[in-house]
């Protein structure tokens, strides 16, 4: 496979800057999101492979404007939309709901 999600072996687009005291997560959804990807995977929900592919097959331009995490919430909602644990529109109306419930 050869998408935007393989830059990091292309030539020409730079050097990665890293700050040395970044922390592992920047946000406290960051660390659960953490903790929902190992569940997925011990309880045989997806394979590693299977969670891999799901993160890839996002939108190119969304998953430039996407942080790390964001690669991975967007492939666990696929995976569990595909497995059948929830419909696309059962989690948008519980988006919906805890929006308006003021909820982060």
């Amino acid at each position: 496979m050869n998408g935007v999600h393989d830059m990091g072996g292309m030539h020409g687009l730079g050097p990665i800057i890293r700050d040395e005291n970044e922390p592992a997560f920047h946000e406290e959804w960051e660390r659960r999101m953490l903790g929902i990807v190992r569940a997925m995977n011990v309880s045989q929900l997806m394979t590693l492979d299977e969670f891999r592919h799901a993160v890839e097959r996002m939108d190119p331009v969304d998953y430039l404007q996407a942080s790390y995490y964001e690669h991975w919430l967007d492939g666990a909602e696929r995976l569990f939309v595909e497995k059948g644990l929830f419909t696309r529109d059962e989690f948008e109306a519980r988006l919906a709901e805890l929006s308006a419930k003021g909820a982060s």
